[in-house]
This record gives structure tokens, C-alpha cells and sequence, in this order.
């Protein structure tokens, strides 16, 4: 693969870039190249890539990169990256109407702008707003599931839907999004509320994470989902994890549910402790921790398991 004539669809508009780097853009900085790496200028041409691509090509969503370990060898196929297009936030009413690729602190403050609460939450998580519908993401006692009334996705076959609330099937940290779909926006509703209120309430949240997470390190946000009855970092620490190294990779001291890249961890060197973490956990305490970072792409180049 060495230009965009190779690729097999035709007619897109938006940028194709051939064996592109991902490492660079991952809040680890770690991880292999796309295959293809595909921004689609609007959403007509998403949809045309999506109807028109070969069934064979594995397609890969990523937002801000901020809650995935991107594997050393890279990811097979293309790489759907959402950009200016999929970025607009319009105010209707008590509601907001957010494109996929709207971070999650910038929709906090224009709804605060607008003095909308309920919102507030999502300035304490890293990430754009699909991922965030993907995952029904929360934080400082909300989540998705609370303020969210319908998402529009495009299918695997580039068809356009909208989902309410309750098709979405939302639990803790997850949703029933539909197998090969794309986030492409979302209406998420908020409360009248005195604006200088809500900016406090978002600037108090902001300062908690930084006193409690190690923010300015390269991390990527928690590491395992909160098992029930239980949080996961304390079961960490109590399985004395705190600080434990592999290489450059670390589980923080700071907060033990997140993993550091200190300057030249590879991928599998924070997969590799996470694994270890979830051995000594379940060795200390009988509960089983779930990773609630993503982990993809191929463990080599030569390894075609996404």
C-alpha cells in the first residue's frame, strides 16, 4: 500500500492516508500504524466509504484515542477517524445537538454557556462523544444514560438511524450500538440553570481530577470497570500493585486504577502489567477485574487478529 489509488473504494472526498501513524495521537503515544487511516469530509462520504467498502476490510473507529491501547503491530484495514465535520454543537431549546467528534469538555461548557446543567460530568472525562455514547462513559455520579435522548448512527452499510435512550440498551459502561456502526452525533439534555453555577460546578470537577489523577502523565484514563461492591483501585492497592512496573510501564501511585507510559513503554508492556494486575487482584481478593480500556490492533505486524 503506497497511495490512495490502492484503496478499494473510490469517489471519497475526505483524506486517505496509507500505513498512517497512531501512536502519536494516543494518550499512551504508543502503538503500530493504521493500514489506512480514513477522515471523512462530511457524512455523505462516511456513508459511502461504509456502503461501498469490501466486506473483508476490518473498519475501526477512533475518537480522541484517549481509553485504547493501540498494539504494537498496528490495526488491520482502515481506521475511521471523525473530525471537523462531526465536531458541531447546536443549542435547541433545553437540548444540545453534538456531533461524535465533540470532546466531552467542550460540550460541558457550551452547555454551561447556554445555562444548561446536568452536563457537568462530562468535563471529568477524556474523550469525544461517540466514544462516550459507545460506552455509556460517566463520571462524578452521572453517565450518559442520564442526560442522553437519541444518538444517529450510520449502519456497517452506510444507512442512516437514530436511536432513542432506551434502544440503545445501556448499562454500566456499555451500550447495544448495533455491530460495524459509527456515532455520528447525538441530543443530550440538560436543565435551565444559573450559567456562573454551572461553570463552578465544572471547574470544581476539573480540579478534583487533577488532584486525583495523574492527568498530565501518558495514560489513558481508568484502566478496569468498578466490579460490583467493589472499586477497582482500592482492590489493586490492597493487592500491593501500587507503583508496580513493567519496563516503562506503571501502575500510577497517584491513582491505582491508572496505567502510565513513563517515556518507553511499548503496547504490550501496558497490556502485560494490566494482565499481571488482574492476576494479583484475583489471587488477593477473588474478583475478577474487566478492562475498560479497549485493547486493539494485531500484537505484530504479522498478526492479523484485530
Amino acid at each position: 500500500m503506497t497511495d490512495s489509488s490502492d484503496f478499494p473504494v473510490t469517489g471519497l472526498r475526505g483524506r486517505l492516508t496509507p500505513n498512517a501513524p497512531l501512536g502519536p495521537r494516543a494518550w499512551f503515544r504508543v502503538g503500530g500504524p493504521a493500514d489506512w487511516v480514513f477522515i471523512p469530509e462530511d457524512q455523505d462520504d462516511l456513508a459511502l466509504f461504509l456502503r461501498e467498502k469490501p466486506a473483508s476490510m476490518p473498519a475501526t473507529v477512533l475518537g480522541a484515542c484517549s481509553n485504547v491501547i493501540i498494539r504494537d503491530g498496528g490495526i488491520a484495514g482502515t481506521v475511521i477517524r471523525l473530525a471537523r465535520g462531526f465536531a458541531d454543537i447546536d443549542i435547541q431549546g433545553n437540548s444540545l445537538i453534538v456531533g461524535a467528534a465533540a470532546l466531552d469538555i467542550t460540550v460541558a461548557e457550551h452547555a454551561a454557556a447556554a445555562g444548561l446543567a446536568g452536563l457537568e460530568f462530562l468535563a471529568g472525562i477524556p474523550g469525544s462523544i461517540g466514544g462516550a455514547v459507545r460506552m455509556n462513559a460517566g463520571a462524578y455520579g452521572s453517565d450518559l444514560d442520564a442526560i442522553l435522548e437519541w444518538a444517529e448512527i450510520l449502519t456497517e452499510n452506510g444507512e442512516l438511524r437514530r436511536l432513542s435512550r432506551a434502544e440503545l440498551g445501556f448499562a454500566y459502561r456499555h451500550s447495544e450500538l448495533p455491530e460495524g456502526s459509527v456515532v455520528i452525533r447525538a441530543c443530550l439534555r440538560g436543565t435551565l440553570d444559573d450559567a456562573d453555577g454551572i461553570r463552578s460546578r465544572i471547574a470544581d470537577i476539573r480540579a478534583s481530577r487533577e488532584a486525583s489523577q495523574p492527568v498530565r502523565a501518558r495514560t489513558g484514563g481508568s484502566t478496569f470497570r468498578n466490579p460490583e461492591g467493589h472499586k477497582a483501585w482500592q482492590l489493586i492497592d490492597e493487592a500491593g500493585c501500587r507503583g508496580l512496573r513493567i519496563g516503562d510501564a506503571q501502575i500510577s501511585e497517584k491513582h491505582c486504577n491508572f496505567l502510565l507510559n513513563l517515556g518507553q513503554a511499548s503496547s504490550a508492556d501496558l497490556e502485560t502489567l494490566g494482565e499481571t494486575v488482574r492476576e494479583k487482584v484475583l489471587a488477593q481478593s477473588g474478583v475478577s477485574l474487566h478492562w475498560e480500556i479497549k485493547r486493539i490492533g494485531r500484537q505484530s505486524k504479522g498478526d492479523q487478529t484485530l
